[in-house]
């Protein structure tokens, strides 16, 4: 972990600095932010007439900065916005519950929809339920969320004079009104993931069902519930397992779009905003918070194989 997280770093604080369209040339041009300020002087002041490399031993704290003291990300200090000189975990304080609650509501909504309707559609198979089920799972992979989300916002307010609730509602004041703003647009995100969920969890089912094991579980007289959740289903999940861990850091980064449409002030808004006005610190921040909450994931995935399989034995 510790040596991708390094790399990762490395690598995301210099592509965020080749996005076309320099934060000197943009400050400059806007003479009511630094109207006083010569070229020169504003690259002094942010830190960017040092190499490149030297930018990033002190991103990370490796080496000190201008005035001598050493702060970085090993220290925990993600740096300070290039606009407003506020902290960076000031700006996320707040909008990462945002985010967190869309996206776990998202695999909510994936997990309930896809696991029955997969395991049931491998019970099944090749009957009318099993053609719905799995028609249903290529429209869920076909549409494209954001148009989905553009139709719920604009339909519904030209048909029926109603648009979803975009006021924030904190769930410790109001669960009802919070769950009512966060249910569509977590739908909508959920669907995404629904569909290949739905047909990984049909294609395993399948093929544990086939084992000599089941087949003797059956032989045996058990109960339908009995061979599917006790037998079968266990070995069935650690593919589908694999891909949810795979899904989940998707469908946190994923809910830029969502928040975008739904003017959800989550941290997806945050980094869309901080890359067109090209805040740096910000932009590689919230990337490498993304990258660590993404391996950790990974980690408790491969973690839980030994809970689902006891087999898999970790030493």
């Amino acid at each position: 972990m510790i040596p991708t997280l390094f790399l990762v770093s490395f690598i995301i604080f210099f592509i965020v600095r080749l996005i076309p369209g320099d934060i000197i040339d943009r400050m400059v041009s806007d003479m009511q932010f630094f109207s006083a300020m010569d070229r020169t002087a504003l690259e002094h002041a942010l830190g960017f007439d040092v190499p490149m490399l030297t930018q990033y031993g002190r991103w990370m704290g490796f080496v000190p900065q201008a005035d001598g003291s050493f702060s970085g990300i090993l220290e925990g200090d993600l740096g300070n916005s290039l606009w407003g000189k506020n902290p960076v975990l000031e700006q996320i304080a707040p909008r990462w519950p945002v985010t967190l609650e869309l996206g776990l509501l998202g695999l909510i909504i994936s997990l309930m929809i896809s696991l029955p309707i997969g395991i049931l559609s491998a019970l099944r198979q090749d009957t009318w339920g099993d053609y719905i089920a799995r028609s249903f799972a290529i429209l869920c992979i076909a549409v494209p969320g954001f148009w989905l989300a553009t139709l719920v916002i604009v339909l519904p307010s030209i048909w029926w004079g109603w648009s979803p609730p975009i006021a924030v509602v904190q769930i410790t004041k109001d669960l009802m009104g919070n769950l009512k703003m966060f249910v569509i647009p977590a739908a909508i995100l959920g669907f995404a993931t629904a569909g290949i969920i739905m047909r990984l969890t049909r294609t395993m089912m399948l093929e544990v069902l086939r084992q000599d094991y089941v087949r003797t579980a059956w032989a045996k007289g058990l109960r339908e519930r009995v061979v599917v959740i006790r037998h079968a289903l266990k070995n069935a999940l650690i593919p589908v397992i694999t891909l949810i861990g795979l899904y989940i850091p998707v469908l946190i980064g994923g809910t830029l779009i969502i928040e975008q449409i739904f003017s959800l002030p989550g941290i997806g808004r945050l980094l869309f905003d901080s890359i067109r006005v090209r805040d740096y610190p910000i932009v590689t921040g919230l990337t490498l918070i993304f990258t660590i909450a993404t391996v950790l994931i990974n980690l408790l995935v491969d973690l839980a194989y030994g809970f689902l399989d006891p087999r898999i034995r970790y030493k």
